[in-house]
Formats: C-alpha cells, structure tokens, sequence
C-alpha cells in the first residue's frame, strides 16, 4: 500500500517574517535654563509696559469713539436748525 510522506517538521514555516522595528529614538532634554532674579525682574517691567501700552491704547479708543458720539450729535443737531 502507498503511504504519504510527511515533512520532518509538524508545522510549516511562517509565509511572512517578522523583521524587529527599529528601537525609538531617545527624546533629548531641552537645556537647562537657570532663572535668576535679574530674568524675573525684567519680564515683571516687561510685562507692566506691556499691560500700561495696552491700556492707554484701549483709553484712546474709548476717547475717540465718545469724541465720534458727541459730534455726531452735535452735527445732526446743526443740521436740523
């Protein structure tokens, strides 16, 4: 009688393999920055100008647009005598 015959090894091999990944990179770490009391000093002026420039230009825009009003009423005013 004919009897198959069979391969050595039960399992076959695997169709795909698997290449490893390459490892992730290492993250570096941003320098040190050392902060001192001259760094501080200078951002807290930095940031008082800052705010003062800010609100003297939004002071000019309140002044100007009530400045707008008043004429504006004052030219319709004109305009109706």
């Amino acid at each position: 009688m004919f009897l198959p015959q069979y391969p050595d090894s039960p399992t076959p091999p695997p169709a795909h393999t698997h290449t490893p990944a390459e490892p992730t990179p290492v993250r570096r770490s941003l320098p040190s920055v050392s902060v001192d009391q001259k760094t501080v000093v200078a951002l807290v002026v930095g940031g008082v100008v800052l705010t003062a420039l800010l609100a003297a230009v939004a002071v000019t825009a309140i002044s100007v647009a009530v400045a707008a009003v008043v004429l504006r009423s004052m030219l319709r005013d004109h305009h109706r005598r």
